[in-house]
């Protein structure tokens, strides 16, 4: 991995999205409001959306990240971060492998992929991965398909791979701490940011508390 592409402070908050609490609001507000607030990372999370509209709103989100100095990720949508051209796509289990993405998107863009396990972490890493997401490491409302994963096996990973490693899933300020010490570089959250009333200072606050517990060598 080229270290000027992804460095592992860019994991420190890494915020992904959720139009689930917008109510009234933009998403692109409150995706202002946590960039504002100290993310270091942001990821357009859309399930519902056609690629139109979801190519849309890219190019709006892109904007702003990009005004922030913040690598902007695109969760699955291979055709359309390579539309826009985003900084890089995120994938799971059960998307195109990490190999096919590079493929496609090239060797200068940034690929994350979901893990739950050791093997499923080196896999990612053989494959051509920037980055690990790692969870749900305490339980979740937000994906009702995440399994848990211990703090063992958190810190299984961050030792098994060379590649940097955050954590998500149920991570709240209150929580967060508990993760210190795991090898991680970094939180991802969703509903801890957009499910707040005030999205900046709970961004503020956990990015705050990330740079506390996961300090850089």
């Amino acid at each position: 991995m080229n270290a000027d592409k992804l460095a592992p402070e860019a994991l420190r908050l890494y915020a992904i999205t959720d139009r689930r609490w917008l109510g009234e609001k933009k998403l692109s507000d409150d995706v202002e409001a946590v960039l504002k607030g100290g993310a270091t990372m942001l990821q357009l999370r859309e399930k519902h959306l056609d690629t139109d509209d979801f190519q849309k709103e890219a190019a709006v989100i892109q904007k702003l990240c990009a005004a922030y100095h913040v690598p902007f990720i695109v969760n699955d949508n291979v055709d359309v971060a390579k539309a826009i051209g985003a900084d890089g796509v995120h994938v799971g289990q059960s998307d195109m492998a990490a190999m096919d993405v590079r493929a496609r998107l090239g060797s200068d863009k940034i690929i994350g992929v979901s893990v739950s396990t050791v093997k499923e972490a080196l896999e990612a890493e053989r494959e051509g991965a920037d980055y690990l997401g790692v969870g749900a490491v305490f339980a979740t409302g937000t994906k009702d398909d995440a399994s848990a994963v211990s703090h063992e096996t958190l810190k299984a990973i961050c030792d098994a791979v060379a590649i940097p490693v955050v954590a998500i899933g149920g991570i709240t300020a209150d929580n967060l701490p508990e993760l210190s010490g795991t090898g991680i570089c970094g939180v991802s959250v969703i509903s801890a940011l957009f499910a707040q009333a005030d999205p900046f200072h709970a961004a503020k606050t956990l990015r705050t508390l990330s740079d506390r517990c996961f300090p850089q060598t």
